[in-house]
């Protein structure tokens, strides 16, 4: 069996555990529960006929004062980078969180997650950004922990890439 390491990152309150709660346990929960650390969860998927065990590692969210330690990132074959749709400041977060991870450990491949789209009043991510994210040739992916939507095609999609690379 293909084992991949998934590193899911973000600043805090992006909704990287109720993603992974989605995908894993097709479960959502209201309640915000402030990650301590990393929490790993496993999840086997086909990808063209292969069984492939993803870890994922749903790491702390970052913050100022609070970076996310290196030690967790080694050996990640992909990363999927949770901004929050609701709150810009989260796009730029994600930024500076993959100039690091890429400047201590290279290019790893990765995955934009626009979260919460299910939040439309509330949606503050604006189409220049949008354009920014899809220019840099990396899939950009609306989800919604809440409703599930685009959560196991994100997921699959980065598994699939991580496979037949």
């Amino acid at each position: 069996m293909i084992q991949k390491k998934i590193c899911i990152l973000g600043a805090a309150g992006v909704g990287k555990t109720s993603l992974t709660a989605q995908f894993v346990f097709s479960k959502f929960s209201e309640k915000y529960l402030s990650s301590m650390g990393v929490k790993i969860d496993r999840k086997t998927v086909d990808v063209d006929g292969k069984q492939v065990n993803l870890m994922l590692w749903d790491i702390h969210g970052e913050e100022k004062y609070k970076k996310i330690p290196t030690s967790y990132l080694r050996g990640a074959s992909g990363i999927m980078m949770v901004i929050d749709g609701t709150r810009p400041a989260t796009l730029e977060m994600a930024q500076e969180i993959l100039q690091r991870v890429e400047t201590e450990l290279g290019t790893i491949p990765h995955i934009y997650l626009l979260n919460k789209s299910d939040l439309t009043d509330a949606w503050s991510i604006n189409d220049d950004d949008m354009q920014m994210l899809k220019n840099t040739g990396n899939p950009v992916f609306l989800t919604s922990a809440k409703t599930g939507d685009n959560v196991e095609a994100s997921f699959l999609h980065l598994a699939t890439a991580l496979v037949t690379a």
